[in-house]
């Protein structure tokens, strides 16, 4: 649900997706951090994060992020601190192979992980903030195997299940740290996108070599989404994307298989990528669901390239041309670094942030002054 606190952000408002890339000295603190004293280590970290909130703010974003400089991966560092996963499946990934977590052991946590990561956020900024949780149907189309999880959950639905109660916990703490906004990662759902993937199974991840079924499995991902969200105090978003690995993309296609689907998620806003070529065409927003805003990824976190700020105003106005800026905001395609080691810079991810805040503002200017010429003539 939107909030008093939402409600007032702008039309374009900025926000990043959630991750920014580590710098050197963030990534080898995480790889003490079995090492070092535990205070010592947190206190570290603590520095690193109040930087990170401190470039955004600089980049001049309306909702910012503690950067997931906590975490190693956007998911992978969530298994590791509910616990149940081990690393002993061998799955095919983008030519090299390797061992991943897969669920192995019923979950057992019973206290929120995050919440302290919140709170911290919440004190040190005086922007609205945002927070992300991977999506039930993510983590299981990733981590449970009728070869290794069945003793632990007979099937994937079950898994999801619980997941899903799990992190309807979690999200319940990010509220009452403070949290303005909670996104739930799913770049599983635009698996659905592609039809290479739904047709033939061509895929270079061992892990989506299934049989896919979106008349069943939509419904059944969007459920799980709605059991966490529901009746929660801070605005709900929901990221869809093609997946970032070394700067390539897992799966391609634009989003209108999936968005009349959404109609049924309890959420406010869809963030998805349009800056990155084979993802999300801007006449997809024809479909968007009335109920829905949209988050526009007007940056291209995947290429080494700049765009201008003209290039990104471009994106943000066509978008505006098919649904009321209202409904718009404004954000990367993807989380710059949704694993620690992925090779954007902190410095490219500055100043891609600050031309988007840039093309924000004038995007304000040309729509206010739009709005106020259809005034006039009415």
């Amino acid at each position: 649900m939107k909030t008093a606190r939402t409600k007032k952000l702008p039309r374009f408002y900025t926000h990043v997706i959630g991750s920014l890339p580590r710098p050197l000295l963030v990534r080898e603190l995480l790889a003490q951090r079995g090492t070092l004293p535990p205070k010592e280590y947190q206190a570290a970290l603590d520095d690193m994060v109040r930087f990170a909130i401190r470039l955004q703010e600089v980049a001049g974003l309306d909702v910012v992020s503690d950067g997931e400089w906590r975490r190693t991966h956007y998911v992978g560092e969530f298994l590791q601190r509910i616990g149940g996963f081990e690393k002993i499946r061998p799955f095919r990934h983008g030519g090299e192979t390797i061992m991943a977590d897969v669920v192995v052991r019923k979950i057992s946590a019973t206290r929120p992980v995050w919440a302290r990561d919140a709170e911290f956020l919440v004190r040190h900024t005086n922007r609205l903030t945002k927070f992300a949780l991977p999506s039930p149907f993510l983590i299981a189309i990733r981590y449970w195997h009728q070869d290794y999880s069945t003793k632990a959950y007979p099937t994937l639905q079950h898994f999801i299940d619980h997941l899903a109660k799990i992190l309807r916990r979690e999200a319940q703490a990010l509220v009452e740290a403070g949290i303005d906004i909670i996104q739930l990662d799913d770049p599983a759902l635009t698996y659905f996108c592609d039809h290479r993937l739904m047709d033939s199974g061509d895929t270079h991840d061992d892990r989506l070599r299934r049989k896919w079924d979106i008349d069943r499995q939509f419904p059944e991902a969007v459920d799980a989404i709605n059991t966490i969200v529901d009746g929660l105090k801070a605005e709900i978003h929901l990221h869809c994307c093609h997946s970032v690995y070394k700067r390539q993309s897992d799966v391609q296609g634009d989003y209108k298989p999936i968005l009349p689907r959404l109609k049924e998620a309890h959420i406010d806003q869809v963030n998805i990528e349009f800056a990155y070529h084979g993802t999300g065409e801007v006449d997809d927003l024809k479909l968007l669901p009335a109920n829905i805003g949209v988050g526009m990824g007007v940056v291209d976190v995947r290429g080494e390239k700049f765009q201008s700020v003209e290039e990104i105003e471009a994106i943000g106005a066509a978008g505006a041309r098919i649904i009321d800026p209202t409904r718009i905001a404004l954000n990367p395609d993807c989380g710059f670094a949704p694993d620690s080691g992925e090779p954007p810079t902190i410095d490219e991810a500055f100043e891609k942030l600050r031309r988007m805040c840039e093309a924000a503002s004038r995007l304000r200017v040309k729509f206010a002054a739009k709005s106020a010429k259809g005034k006039r003539r009415e």
